[in-house]
């Protein structure tokens, strides 16, 4: 990696750390500032949380092409600005339909912001890298957010409107950091992507990325993925964990907190453990150790009345969540990059963040009230959806070619097949 590219990196992850800290001081708030302090109601609350991914659905069709062709730093800048003037907005509405267009403005500049700043990062990394450049971006999200969470926890006061009004001033100025911070970046031209901000997109589009059979394997393994995991935590794992598992909200925090805590201890540690495998086999890994945490959340229901256990139980199963999480941060983004022909990484991210968004979306729709009152078949669904993850891995590695499955291996056998100079020196004719 040259020094140009490293320090372009280093911006891009530097501002990417600190918008999750601002993120961090709301994220676990929401909820509670739209329904109480602003008195509008626990359905608006629900209804502003589903517009961000109602934004998210309608702007990510549109945002891969004009990265691909106006290159992605203009569009992050473009996102910072829309989150920061969203956050601000949710802030300052007192009524249902300001509440309403803030929030759809915040997750518009959201949805825009993810493609646009995974496509930087992969313009700032090689492809033996990019696995670490993803994982760092992870790590620093999830540190961000849990420190944000902790310092927002210690300043909110549901009795004092001001304290939300501070907690989404800080937010909204660190998406401005964050736009500054990248407005300054200089994308290198590498050699597998071209990133220049006046590209022209690639023919086909679409369609081209829609006959991309290895890319709709991995779209597909992906929305399973994102079903089973993210799109439960918040809804239908933690219905489950309350009615079923008997387990307090305040122990459901604690859970939480390890999920984060795994994350942040173990990334870089599974990271050396998992660069040099292949990518398949790692994801495929993932899916069977998500099949033993819905197991762990299935068994601290039988025991519900034997608290302890029952509370050991949903905690191992939010930290080995954790785990698939850091197992995955270096190995899902860098292959949706390295799958990509030059020009249509921005369409690639988008079409990924895309697919994210609907089993965002969906995860919770479904998995609330099952998990709240189907409690057997909910646990069954997520164990089968965490193996459809394990087998639609192992069917995406025979799509990938040995670069794309394993591209630091398939580097270092590139370097010790090249022949070695000589040493002779030449002789005078």
């Amino acid at each position: 990696m040259t020094t140009a590219t490293g320090a372009a990196l280093r911006r891009i992850q530097t501002g990417n750390a600190l918008s999750a800290f601002g993120n961090g001081f709301t994220v676990p708030f929401m909820f509670i500032y739209v329904a109480q302090v602003r008195n509008l109601g626990a359905g608006t609350a629900g209804t502003v949380l589903a517009l961000f991914a109602v934004a998210a659905l309608v702007v990510l069709p549109f945002t891969g092409r004009v990265i691909d062709r106006r290159g992605p730093l203009p569009v992050a800048v473009a996102g910072t600005a829309l989150a920061s003037a969203g956050s601000l907005g949710i802030a300052l509405s007192e009524g249902v339909a300001a509440m309403y267009v803030s929030a759809a403005v915040f997750g518009a500049g959201l949805s825009v912001i993810q493609p646009a700043l995974a496509t930087m990062i992969v313009c700032s990394s090689t492809t033996a890298t990019r696995s670490r450049a993803f994982a760092t971006q992870f790590f620093l999200n999830n540190l961000g957010l849990g420190v944000g969470g902790l310092l927002g926890g210690l300043v909110v006061d549901t009795e004092r409107p001001s304290s939300f009004l501070l907690l989404f001033g800080i937010e909204s100025a660190m998406y401005l950091v964050l736009g500054v911070t990248v407005a300054t970046v200089r994308l290198p031209d590498g050699p597998r992507v071209e990133c220049s901000p006046h590209g022209t997109a690639a023919r086909g589009g679409w369609r081209a990325l829609l006959s991309d059979r290895a890319m709709v394997t991995l779209s597909a393994l992906g929305f399973v993925m994102f079903f089973a995991c993210y799109g439960q935590f918040e809804s239908g794992l933690s219905a489950y964990a309350v009615e079923a598992s008997r387990i307090s909200p305040a122990t459901l925090g604690i859970a939480l907190a390890a999920n984060t805590a795994v994350i942040v201890l173990a990334q870089f540690v599974v990271l050396r453990v998992v660069e040099r495998r292949r990518r398949s086999r790692v994801i495929a890994l993932v899916g069977l150790i998500w099949t033993v945490a819905w197991l762990a959340a299935g068994a601290s229901g039988l025991v519900a009345d034997r608290h302890a256990l029952a509370v050991a139980a949903i905690i191992s199963t939010y930290a080995l969540f954790g785990l698939g999480e850091a197992m995955l941060s270096p190995t899902v983004a860098p292959l949706v990059a390295d799958l990509a022909p030059a020009r249509m990484v921005g369409r690639y991210n988008s079409a990924f963040a895309l697919v994210k968004q609907l089993a965002l979306a969906i995860g919770p729709a479904v998995g609330g009230p099952m998990g709240a009152t189907l409690h057997g078949p909910y646990i069954v669904m997520l164990v089968l959806c965490s193996l459809g993850v394990t087998v639609l891995a192992l069917l995406l590695g025979r799509r990938l070619t040995a670069e794309q499955d394993n591209p630091l291996r398939a580097s270092l056998v590139v370097a010790a097949s090249m022949p070695a100079r000589s040493a002779e020196p030449v002789r005078a004719g």
